[in-house]
């Protein structure tokens, strides 16, 4: 059965016009999102060790032309957390098509960062006709991601990943820890708005959480490993690379010619968050994409 939070945090009332809905899936667990704006759809998938707050700077932006979708994938936000799920490449991906399957979504523009962006890339194959465009946002697609954050993230990622130990160390984040490791994915941590800090640190005390972030940081090889599907994307990809992003030149050489139909650009001065820190540029990139 999964775990579900009997008053999910009202954080997202202080930056959404929209209130929290919930779609639930075949199994009967539910995955929170938000749906904004007027246009053809447009769903946004958010980074690792985040959730659908992550876009709040970026969604005001795209909602005059676009019915905007932010959805928490499982087990992250205020999603339900099954016990027994592996949280990797394959159940994220799989939660996303059946939310635009089941929406009934037509003309989608899939557009994620980071681990976002690795399923937003993925899930366009599965999903075929449906989708139009995908935007990528600095794909996590590569090893030692998180790792390359800064010292702290050095130590506390593999940690968190070890046999036997693991799980306690995944018990110890705190807000101290959460926000060093997240700074290194900013070329200006002050970009990290503290209240969403507060509200990650929330949700990182939800029962079951420690346990869901430990399985999302031990399967990112799956993420990896799913870049064998690249070669089948036939719609139009936009790459965006921030120039501080964690990714090196060959990691991102690697994406971008394994997928036929892309073109790349990069984001000047911006971090791995870049949705946060440079929601402009993101939201530019979105809206330039369109044919």
């Amino acid at each position: 059965m999964a775990i579900q939070t009997a008053a999910p945090s009202t954080y997202l009332s202080t930056w959404s016009q929209g209130p929290a809905q919930w779609f639930t899936r075949a199994d009967g667990s539910r995955l929170r999102y938000v749906a904004t704006g007027d246009g053809p759809p447009l769903v946004l998938m958010h980074t690792v060790r985040t959730q659908l707050d992550y876009f709040q700077r970026v969604i005001p932006l795209l909602t005059g032309r676009h019915r905007v979708y932010a959805v928490d994938f499982p087990g992250m936000g205020w999603s339900d957390i099954e016990p027994g799920a592996r949280y990797d490449h394959a159940d994220l991906q799989g939660a996303i098509v059946e939310f635009v399957r089941r929406l009934d979504l037509v003309d989608v523009t899939l557009a994620g960062e980071s681990m976002g962006a690795t399923i937003a890339l993925t899930a366009s194959v599965e999903l075929g006709e449906r989708v139009s465009r995908v935007v990528a946002s600095n794909a996590y697609d590569y090893p030692q991601g998180l790792e390359r954050a800064n010292p702290l993230a050095r130590v506390i990622v593999p940690s968190v990943r070890a046999p036997l130990v693991g799980s306690t160390f995944a018990r110890l984040e705190n807000k101290a820890i959460l926000k060093g490791i997240m700074s290194g994915g900013y070329a200006d941590p002050t970009r990290l708005p503290a209240p969403f800090l507060d509200e990650l640190t929330r949700v990182g005390k939800r029962p079951g959480y420690s346990r869901v972030a430990r399985e999302v940081y031990r399967n990112m090889p799956t993420l990896i490993a799913a870049r064998s599907g690249y070669p089948a994307i036939t719609v139009p990809v936009t790459l965006l690379y921030s120039s501080q992003d964690w990714s090196r030149t060959r990691d991102r050489q690697r994406t971008a010619a394994a997928i036929p139909t892309a073109t790349v650009q990069t984001i000047e001065n911006a971090g791995h968050f870049c949705a946060m820190e440079r929601p402009h540029s993101f939201a530019d990139a979105v809206l330039n994409h369109q044919s």
